[in-house]
């Protein structure tokens, strides 16, 4: 990967989009499912781990540009989930409702890392 123009843009588009997807996600899971866990970063970090698995799986058939893996894996998936605001949210969580917090904490660690293994092993799985 080069340090660049062409990729910086690719990386500030993917990002500008995965943010925006991100807030809208969001707001819709907060709307539709208010929740004392905060199902918004679960949702977007367990979907986004998903697809991040399952283009690295694909990128191993397909050899796609430099500039579609920054502005996928570094822009767009780097600013649809969410570490930060998980951090906060646990943080928050552990201090008034300490066994929400350790949920939220089991739910986000186990489940993206699942979710990105698995979306990794489809594609191996239908790409052999």
């Amino acid at each position: 990967m080069q340090f660049n123009l062409a990729t910086i843009t690719a990386v500030g588009f993917g990002g500008a989009i995965g943010a925006i997807l991100r807030f809208y996600v969001g707001f819709q899971i907060i709307k539709y499912f208010p929740h004392t866990i905060p199902l918004a970063t679960l949702v977007v970090n367990v979907v986004g781990s998903f697809f991040v698995g399952l283009f690295i799986g694909l990128f191993l058939y397909y050899t796609p540009s430099e500039l579609l893996k920054s502005f996928l894996l570094i822009g767009f998936f780097g600013a649809l989930t969410t570490y930060s605001t998980f951090a906060i949210e646990s943080y928050m969580l552990l201090n008034s409702t300490f066994w929400y917090g350790i949920l939220n904490i089991f739910l986000n660690l186990f489940g993206t890392i699942a979710a990105a293994g698995i979306g990794y092993k489809l594609i191996i799985y239908f790409l052999k």
